[in-house]
């Protein structure tokens, strides 16, 4: 079951919900680059900026694509409130991520818990 929610939620995010939450100028987007093509890759994805930091919890962990790009190079972009940031993301698989779920916005939160397989946490530590 888990492998087939992964292609459902993969590809409805992939086709539908990504293109469309894209264009809006004040969601979050996490930008990576492509570890084949090396062009950017803007994933639209919930979180919060604590600090210096931003945190967010991956649903499919290294199976999700911008996961696999962080691994090859993790030199990111975040643009959170319409303001783009540079920083360099880490993946934390010691970190509990259904505790960290708490303590991130409840609407992304409630839907990375429900259709996730292998959650991930991940922060990105900001430099501007």
């Amino acid at each position: 079951m888990s492998d087939r929610r992964f292609r459902i939620t993969t590809a409805f995010q992939r086709n539908v919900a990504n293109p469309l939450t894209r264009l809006l100028p004040f969601q979050t987007l996490l930008e990576t680059t492509g570890r084949t093509s090396g062009l950017p890759r803007r994933t639209p994805l919930g979180g919060k900026r604590v600090g210096d930091s931003f945190w967010l919890v991956s649903e499919f962990g290294v199976k999700s694509q911008y996961v696999r790009n962080i691994q090859a190079d993790p030199r990111v972009r975040v643009r959170i409130g319409g303001r783009w940031h540079h920083g360099t993301a880490h993946l934390l698989p010691d970190d509990d991520p259904v505790a960290r779920l708490r303590t991130l916005p409840k609407g992304n939160s409630a839907a990375v818990k429900m259709l996730g397989t292998q959650l991930l946490t991940i922060r990105v530590d900001l430099t501007g």
